[in-house]
């Protein structure tokens, strides 16, 4: 590696300078997206070894029937951890790892756009982990399924901290995925490579960014419901106790509103991999483009609307159970226009059989019989002959493993010389996938009888002569058999990197940019920026490789730090250029104080919990000073007779764009709280609402009045600021901050003065959640607006710097918009309706 990179060119030794890892121990610091998605990565990997100890074990004691191995209490564990494991620490943390580590390499970028938050989601992510699994090594783990269903999951009937664990460690871990869908979106948005227009973008890119968007808006009901289950445990908040006016139904809805579209989200970047694999393994172009990418978007769209079918035997009135049937049956459609055109692009090409062409293979079979036995569930009448028996599990296996797992094999495969520069082995990979293949269905095939003849779900034990021990018995055969190939699989993976062959460079004749690159590739992708002229610009555009590696544009920075080109989301112009920050401790500081807030919370110490949340507030505040940009030059760059600003020059920059796609999360969560009061409202038998509200609506009129002139104010500041006006400035921003202030102070007062009961009634737990959610808005407002002040008076902020303050618009005009739709819907609607 030395000889190597003292015989690189000048400009390719000076970026490697500056993209470069801190060693040793402190590479903790790393932020570089390489780096990252290789964590997410492996680290995913050996959540998976866990959860499939946890499915052996399963299948030991399903093995023969009336077994004692363990016990009733300990399988309830085993099976809500091993759902729980392969749902939320395995299947969707790995696929985001290849996305971080991939994405930039494809759009032909040097970087994903806010490393930092990729640094930080990992370490949430892991520390999320750590928790729910140090849950099962202390024997306290939880034992109400992967989908904690209220009221078991409730106090009454887990009164041990193991629904706690879970609660708390799945929310840190869902913080990790938001950051993730967030960071994906907007750097496929605004980084890809000169030339590579949305028309021209590859399709595990199309797949990524759809993935990334139904994250953003999927996740937030899940983490709304957890929140609301831990203040019912917690602070005795009865959301979802029918004696308090709550329904435990309303946990239901909000676990499959993000439930179902989590199996999309797991899905579509496990069908990139396909779509981006059949092309090169047939020798051309994929058949339908357009028409895959619609399937995609259309998939993501449907998959919201279905969250029902997981519910028809709970009393869904007839009427809706029609409709959900008719949508579970309806996003077949966009899938069978991605399974046909994979098809058309295998019976039109020249397949070579290679070893990630038999994974796809593998795919094609189990996941079409996933899908038809998914349209069968989909009809409400055999759904409720099969509800909660074997039948569901079989399906839910052939979807996710075959629609998820293997694909992911013949990605990690595909792609494993671009990690290593090494070729696997041909014959160790082909054991491994036939015995994964053939255990796979004799284990789960087998499972589909076992339903249809009547065996219930997260049963620990069953009498002999039901007609289920024959089955299960083999079934538990092929369960060893899979785990027999998976190991040889991944020992297949890890070995390579010691005695596999060097790989030649683009190994597979592959089409994409990341094959541009040497093998393995530096730290910064590309020395100079791509250009892209067509969707494969690999097969068609010969001298790409040696363009993005010579000595060209961007192959020096300007400024001295680590720099990105932006472009335009539609056409890929070149707009700005981009300063990233490079390795920084605050990601892996930041994520280890919420860790403590997470054990405090657990262990009941809330003085010291809060404590911990005021640091964890400080620290974030604080990175985000370092984070924001330095003055480092009021002139613009020319670069190839074209004049480019850094990214705080300009007024539209990607941070603006990170806050608009996180506000659209936290408008996800805010409707969801939405739904929850209307849901209560209607559904829950023992509602009971006020006649005459005990909150002051007069006072929250007036703060409303005075939100209405600071976010007008601030407005005004910002389009002043992009006019390139900055006068008084500095006292403007006082001003806003000074009139939040009285709003805060407003609103805080109405929160303390109103007697809300809100252990005793659902209705004053939900209004009291919406006066929090406010009052945290209206304080995050006011702090940044501080810090924008203190900014401008240090000079970081003014005409030739007008980017920051264009970042927290977004947030004022979000919060005015949301303080006014809760005075209306929380608090004067119900006056109105009671009134009448």
């Amino acid at each position: 590696m030395t000889e190597h990179h003292n015989s690189a060119p000048a400009h390719q030794q000076h970026l490697t300078q500056i993209w470069a890892n801190l060693p040793g121990w402190r590479s903790l610091a790393a932020v570089n997206h390489g780096t990252i998605g290789l964590r997410f990565i492996v680290t995913g990997m050996l959540f998976f070894l866990i959860g499939g100890v946890l499915a052996m074990l399963i299948r030991t004691q399903l093995a023969l029937a009336e077994q004692t191995i363990v016990s009733a209490e300990v399988y309830a564990q085993l099976f809500s951890m091993h759902g729980s494991v392969m749902m939320f620490l395995f299947a969707i943390p790995v696929l985001e790892g290849i996305a971080i580590y991939l994405i930039p390499k494809m759009i032909g970028s040097r970087d994903l756009l806010f490393p930092r938050l990729s640094a930080f989601g990992y370490f949430c992510y892991l520390f999320g982990g750590l928790i729910i699994l140090f849950s099962l090594v202390l024997g306290i783990a939880p034992a109400s399924g992967w989908f904690m269903y209220t009221p078991l999951s409730s106090s009454e009937f887990s009164p041990g901290p193991g629904s706690d664990f879970w609660l708390l460690g799945i929310t840190f871990v869902e913080i990790s995925a938001l950051a993730a869908g967030v960071e994906l979106t907007v750097s496929i948005l605004s980084s890809r490579a000169r030339g590579m227009t949305l028309s021209r973008m590859p399709l595990f890119c199309w797949y990524i960014l759809v993935m990334a968007m139904m994250i953003v808006f999927g996740f937030p009901p899940l983490i709304l419901a957890s929140i609301l289950l831990e203040l019912e445990r917690a602070a005795g908040m009865p959301f979802f106790a029918v004696a308090g006016g709550g329904d435990p139904l309303l946990w239901q809805h909000l676990f499959w509103l993000f439930g179902h579209p989590e199996v999309y989200i797991i899905f579509l970047p496990a069908a990139g991999i396909v779509s981006t694999l059949i092309p090169v393994f047939s020798g051309r172009p994929i058949v339908g483009y357009r028409w895959i990418v619609i399937g995609v978007i259309l998939t993501g769209f449907i998959s919201f609307g279905l969250w029902v079918h997981h519910m028809f035997t709970v009393g869904i009135p007839q009427l809706a159970q029609a409709f959900f049937s008719v949508a579970s049956m309806l996003v077949a459609v966009p899938t069978a226009i991605q399974v046909f055109a994979w098809l058309a692009t295998l019976w039109r090409g020249n397949v070579v059989f290679r070893l990630p062409m038999l994974w796809l293979c593998g795919f094609l079979v189990v996941f079409v019989c996933g899908g038809l036995t998914g349209v069968m569930l989909a009809l409400v009448p055999f759904n409720w002959q099969v509800h909660d028996t074997h039948f569901v599990v079989a399906h839910m296996h052939y979807v996710l493993v075959g629609g998820m797992f293997f694909p992911l094999m013949a990605g990690l495969y595909y792609w494993l010389p671009l990690v290593s520069g090494r070729m696997p082995s041909d014959s160790i990979g082909r054991w491994g996938f036939w015995l994964t293949f053939i255990g796979f269905n004799l284990t789960f095939l087998l499972m589909h009888l076992t339903g249809l003849l009547g065996m219930p779900r997260r049963i620990y034990t069953y009498e002999a002569g039901l007609g289920w021990d024959w089955l299960n018995f083999i079934s538990s055969i092929g369960g060893f058999i899979m785990a027999t190939g998976v190991a040889i699989t991944l020992l297949d993976l890890l070995l390579h990197f010691r005695f596999g062959k060097h790989s030649a460079a683009n190994p597979w004749q592959a089409d994409t940019l990341e094959w541009a690159m040497p093998l393995p590739p530096p730290q910064y992708n590309f020395a100079s920026l791509p250009t892209v002229n067509s969707r494969q610009p690999l097969w068609q555009q010969a001298d790409v490789a040696e363009a993005a590696a010579a000595a060209a544009e961007f192959s020096h920075s300007y400024s001295g730090l680590r720099e990105n080109w932006g472009t335009t989301p539609l056409n890929a112009r070149l707009a700005k250029i981009l300063c990233l920050p490079g390795n920084s401790w605050w990601p892996l500081r930041c994520a280890l104080v919420l860790a403590v807030v997470c054990i405090s919370l657990l262990c009941r110490q809330y003085g010291l919990a809060a404590l911990a949340a005021v640091i964890a507030v400080g620290l974030l505040l604080c990175w985000s000073w370092q984070n924001g940009a330095r003055l480092l030059s009021d002139k613009p760059v020319i670069t190839q007779n074209t004049e480019l600003r850094f990214d705080y020059q300009t007024t539209d920059g990607p941070g603006r764009i990170g806050m608009i796609v996180s506000l659209l999360a936290n408008a996800v969560l805010y409707m969801s709280l939405l739904f929850g009061w209307f849901y209560l409202w209607t559904a829950a038998p023992l509602w009971s609402s006020v006649q005459q509200g005990p909150v002051p609506v007069s006072a929250l009129v007036a703060g409303g009045v005075i939100l209405t002139v600071t976010a007008w104010q601030f407005n005004r500041v910002c389009r002043q600021l992009a006019n390139g006006d900055d006068t008084a400035l500095l006292r403007r921003l006082c001003y806003c901050a000074a009139t939040g202030i009285t709003h805060i102070a407003l609103l805080g007062g109405v929160f303390v003065v109103t007697p809300l009961q809100y252990t005793g009634s659902a209705h004053d737990a939900v209004i009291t959640v919406v006066l929090l959610y406010l009052l945290g808005h209206a304080c995050l407002a006011v702090l940044l607006t501080l810090l924008q002040a203190i900014r401008v008076r240090l000079g970081y902020v003014g005409r030739s710097a007008p980017y920051e303050p264009q970042v927290i618009k977004p947030l004022w005009l979000y919060y005015l918009a949301v303080y006014w739709l809760s005075t209306a819907l929380f608090f004067l609607l119900p006056l109105g309706w009671s009134a009448t």
